[in-house]
């Protein structure tokens, strides 16, 4: 689990207009009360009144300055205790009784700091303490029917400030776990496409470059014993190089625009022309291709573009059949060289050393991207076989 996914499982901050919209709440109906004769109206209660009220939006402020995220557990505890020493204060000197609104705060900051169980336990708290100071303060408070209601509203103010912040805290926790989720997809997507590039490249650079180096080896080998021949393999491995540089520049072109989806049956014969005559490659190819998705067709074209890199390079095959057959369901690609072979599960005889078997290992990704199949028969002096089938699905 990454520490952004651990994040997405807590809570970070209340809701940040909440707590000013009851401070601002209070001063209201506490000046009202005062200007209408509800409650004591002299200078130093009102000045001390609109003091701790103001006290109380400067701690938010500082709070949210000071912890941008979610408040340490000793700091949120501090400040817990400075708000209900602040919310006394207001309620000593309003005289209207007003201000006791200010408790539905302590089980919401509570819940955000705390948790559920702590939230719900100082609602309790607060529910019960009304009753003790009504008590402690004015004795048959429960026969008076405006005493009941404000012990009454009180508990509905705190019901209400419970279920908005849960409301909160689930919105905060799927929001942290959606930016996770965006996160891992985005992580995904970087890898799928750094894979995808690793096959192209593979696939096709690949196999020109190593058409390129066959046809240079031949003309080094025939440069004395027939030198017409060894220009036409120097000139072949110049077309190599160039059908290559090509590749490149689509692959760039690729990147910035949506590429044009080539004809399977014109590419497949291409490749048959462009291993210029070394090893000797028949292809035949039956079926409807139009019906075949773009993703399909191109595994196909790699597969046989793979099949037959590793016969001019591995096998030393002189002749290579890449037969296709386009069914209702499934296509069917048949690479048969006759090589040397090899013995399956030995590196699938594609490359050396620590780049072994990356050839085949990005053919196999690709067809199983498309719900394809490769099997691969083969063994020493017996020539190999390379067999994929890509079902239909539901094409284009």
């Amino acid at each position: 689990m990454t520490a952004q996914e651990r994040r997405a499982g807590g809570v970070t901050r209340p809701v940040p207009w909440f707590a000013p919209s009851v401070y601002a709440a209070v001063l209201v109906a506490g000046l009202y009360a005062r200007a209408a004769g509800l409650a004591p109206h002299d200078v130093p209660r009102t000045a001390g009144f609109v003091s701790a009220l103001a006290l109380l939006a400067l701690l938010d402020a500082a709070e949210h300055r000071r912890f941008p995220g979610r408040t340490p557990r000793g700091a949120a505890v501090a400040l817990l205790s400075t708000r209900l020493v602040l919310f006394a204060v207001v309620n000593a000197v309003d005289g209207s009784q007003l201000s006791r609104a200010l408790f539905v705060l302590v089980p919401f900051a509570a819940y955000f700091a705390f948790g559920r169980v702590v939230a719900l336990a100082l609602s309790a708290v607060c529910v019960a303490g009304l009753p003790v100071a009504l008590a402690a303060t004015e004795p048959g408070w429960h026969r008076d029917p405006e005493h009941v209601s404000d012990v009454l509203m009180l508990a509905v103010g705190l019901a209400l400030a419970l279920a908005m912040a849960a409301v909160a805290a689930g919105e905060q926790r799927a929001r942290a776990r959606l930016a996770a989720s965006a996160a891992r997809v985005a992580e995904l997507s970087a890898a799928a496409e750094r894979g995808r590039l690793a096959r192209d490249i593979h696939d096709s650079l690949g196999h020109h470059l190593t058409a390129a180096g066959v046809q240079l080896e031949l003309a080094s080998e025939l440069r004395d014993l027939d030198p017409g021949a060894a220009d036409r393999a120097m000139t072949e491995a110049g077309r190599a190089v160039r059908l290559a540089l090509a590749d490149v520049r689509q692959s760039v072109r690729a990147l910035r625009t949506e590429p044009a989806v080539p004809s399977l049956a014109d590419a497949l014969g291409d490749l048959g022309r462009d291993a210029g005559g070394r090893p000797r490659v028949t292809t035949h190819i039956e079926g409807d291709e139009s019906r075949y998705a773009p993703a399909a067709l191109t595994a196909l074209y790699r597969a046989a573009q793979e099949g037959l890199t590793n016969a001019r390079r591995h096998a030393a095959a002189t002749t290579v059949s890449v037969e296709l057959t386009l069914g209702e369901r499934a296509a069917r690609l048949v690479v048969a060289d006759d090589g040397h072979g090899f013995t399956p599960g030995d590196g699938d005889g594609d490359g050396d050393g620590p780049a072994q078997g990356l050839g085949l290992l990005g053919m196999r990704e690709r067809v199983r991207l498309v719900d394809g199949r490769v099997d691969i028969a083969s063994r020493p002096g017996a020539g190999t076989t390379l067999t994929v089938t890509v079902p239909r699905g539901d094409g284009r």
